[in-house]
């Protein structure tokens, strides 16, 4: 019975399984530090030799965190500017993915490919014309200036193009014969078949933002409006010498907010690839 059940097969299952598992440590092994760190106190975290497990869960890291950095609005104003980008790119990506994918117009694939060449320049690249173009249009220091440069986005207009071109042509050439008008195609039946692209879409355009630092180093003076990336940033600046309990406390309380997007879309990364298979 034993040697049916450790076979070659189930062997290769075992080493897989343990080499994944052992990956996944390895993976987690700095986040797992940083968390017992962050309920440590000043004292245990500068012990030697140093302890990797706390000796009681110390929360005071995680209060002096949150009023130093004043954490309760930093996360009001990255809440605010990561769902505006995130729409943003999912309303322009759509439509212009939807344009692309069904429209026939003149210098159609020239302008998609100067929307593709945008890929090629990186924020450190724009920054300087970009933080140029929002003070002489006043925008500096606001939320306007903050997202506007962030509301369009070349990969989510190609990402949505190649899904939208996945779906049968036949199935927009049916809806036009029963009267179906290209915005009620793309309300009523493209969106609904595109919850998986478009969960998956908002998780990475919200993180984008929520992880931005330049732009909002660069656009940014009042510390009325700093965003995580920054908060951590201060929470280097707050003492003279590094409270790392402070400051993994304060890095684990940013990352919450992605952690629950992550979460909250997870059933639509599942009813994507159970239903992939089915839109042809």
């Amino acid at each position: 019975m034993l040697k049916k059940i450790l076979n070659k097969k189930n062997y290769r299952t075992i080493i897989l399984h343990l080499v994944l598992i052992s990956l996944s440590l390895i993976t987690l092994m700095p986040i797992l530090f940083a968390l017992s760190i962050s309920f440590q106190p000043r004292a245990q975290v500068f012990s030697y030799p140093p302890s990797f497990l706390p000796d009681q869960l110390y929360f005071g890291n995680f209060i002096k965190a949150w009023q130093v950095i004043k954490l309760g609005r930093i996360f009001i104003n990255s809440i605010i500017a990561s769902v505006i980008v995130m729409l943003g790119k999912l309303i322009l990506g759509v439509l212009s993915g939807y344009a692309f994918s069904h429209f026939k117009f003149k210098y159609k694939k020239l302008l998609f490919f100067m929307v593709l060449f945008t890929l090629m320049l990186p924020m450190q690249v724009r920054v300087v014309p970009l933080f140029e173009l929002m003070s002489r249009l006043g925008l500096a220091n606001s939320y306007s200036g903050l997202v506007l440069p962030f509301l369009a986005s070349a990969t989510t207009t190609f990402l949505m193009r190649q899904h939208f071109l996945t779906i049968p042509s036949a199935l927009m050439e049916s809806a036009q014969i029963d009267g179906c008008g290209p915005i009620r195609f793309l309300l009523q039946i493209l969106l609904p078949l595109s919850g998986a692209n478009l969960a998956g879409l908002a998780v990475v355009n919200f993180l984008v933002m929520w992880n931005a630092y330049l732009w909002p180093l660069v656009i940014i003076n009042s510390d009325e409006m700093k965003l995580a990336q920054q908060g951590v940033k201060m929470l280097f600046a707050s003492a003279a010498e590094r409270d790392w309990g402070l400051i993994m406390a304060g890095t684990i309380l940013i990352v919450i907010p992605t952690l629950i997007v992550f979460l909250l879309a997870q059933k639509f990364f599942i009813k994507g690839i159970a239903t992939q298979g089915l839109k042809e």
